[in-house]
């Protein structure tokens, strides 16, 4: 059974960072892409950070050059680093992972992140 089991969400001040982490089980999980997503209040799920089989990460414009994405593939974990957080990045963030062979896709429970003064 797949299972994605994010953590690490909270209540933060602008300028602030969090590290969110995201535990795969039930997959290969050196075999999928890793990515991040996010949906704020009244707003569509967007995707905020991806990383490649191959390490390779890709950002949304909205977080180039404020967060990190990185995995582990000996821990089964995709990591999310955020810093110089702004209200807007106020969101569930959500871990989604998809196998490049299969392509079975699998969303995790989601975390909440609430930037705010």
């Amino acid at each position: 059974q797949v299972q994605l089991v994010e953590s690490g969400g909270g209540l933060v001040q602008p300028g602030g960072s969090l590290r969110l982490s995201c535990v795969a089980s039930g997959f290969s999980f050196s075999s999928a892409v890793m990515s991040w997503y996010r949906q704020g209040p009244g707003k569509e799920r967007e995707l905020v950070a991806g990383i490649t089989t191959y390490d390779m990460p890709n950002y949304a414009d909205s977080v180039k050059g404020r967060f990190i994405i990185a995995r582990d593939n000996a821990k089964n974990t995709v990591y999310l680093q955020m810093s110089s957080l702004k209200l807007e990045d106020t969101a569930v963030y959500y871990c989604n992972a998809r196998e490049i062979y299969s392509g079975r896709n699998a969303w995790g429970q989601g975390t909440p992140v609430t930037v705010s003064s």
